[in-house]
């Protein structure tokens, strides 16, 4: 009996570590559990975006051209569109979005980032009649968005 009182503590001790150090507020065993899995999917994403920064910039190759990366995913129903450029000019945001309209693409969900570097992830809905739009085409159209944003505010 006294084992069973032993590793019931020790359970309740790394719960509770686990719950502190995942900032969870929950109280049950699987809420927490299940907030420690968003946590560790949370830190795998930074980290995946962390490596792509940084072999962006040791790779010697980019520094010639554009310092801008875009991806894009075609997803069920539209695209998922990821944007880094190591500096912003004013308006990049709002050209982007003007290429999104373009293509007939609307914005489901959108997180931005524009403080010294320019961060953009979006899922576009792909409207019905754009079937025939692929991922190739959008990332086109974002790269002479952002094209024309740098060569418009060099010109300033």
């Amino acid at each position: 009996m006294v084992s069973k009182e032993h590793k019931r503590t020790v359970l309740c001790e790394k719960l509770q570590l686990l719950r502190s150090i995942t900032n969870s507020h929950a109280q049950s065993k699987t809420s927490i559990i299940l907030d420690a899995s968003k946590y560790i999917e949370e830190l795998k994403n930074k980290v995946e975006k962390l490596n792509q920064e940084i072999s962006y910039a040791q790779n010697p190759a980019d520094k010639n051209s554009l310092p801008t990366q875009v991806a894009v995913e075609t997803q069920e129903k539209g695209f998922l569109i990821t944007v880094f450029s190591t500096k912003s000019c004013p308006g990049l945001l709002v050209s982007i979005l003007e290429v999104f309209e373009e293509l007939g693409l609307t914005v489901m969900e959108a997180r931005v980032s524009c403080a010294d570097s320019f961060r953009l992830e979006a899922v576009g809905g792909e409207n019905q009649e754009l079937e025939s739009l692929d991922a190739e085409a959008v990332k086109q159209a974002v790269l002479k968005a952002i094209k024309n944003c740098n060569g418009s505010s060099d010109q300033d």
